[in-house]
């Protein structure tokens, strides 16, 4: 049966963009929303982390638990989901010092 899913992908390449947007609906740049089976879904995540180096994916979906959703994430990314007690949380990375003075 499908479900609903929530995709955000930074500088994945075009055609896996082409890809996505057979399945799911770009609502705006870089932010996927569609329904989809758990077959499909699991193909798309596969070929996201396959591809994201430079970039960040997250994906969320319904699961049986406490919060009804999971997320997964990919690429290099600051935030970081963690389970806490069954829930899931996020965890931020702070930047190192040499990057912030940069900018």
């Amino acid at each position: 049966m499908p479900s609903m899913i929530v995709l955000s992908a930074t500088a994945i390449p075009d055609h896996l963009r082409g890809a996505l947007s057979r399945w799911l609906l770009e609502v705006t740049p870089e932010l996927y929303v569609g329904s989809v089976s758990a077959r499909v879904r699991e193909e798309l995540w596969t070929a996201i982390a396959a591809t994201t180096a430079h970039g960040t994916a997250v994906l969320a979906h319904p699961a049986d638990n406490e919060q009804g959703f999971t997320i997964r994430t990919a690429g290099n990314h600051r935030r970081n989901p963690l389970d806490f007690d069954g829930l899931t949380l996020v965890a931020f990375q702070r930047e190192h010092r040499e990057t912030a003075e940069r900018f």
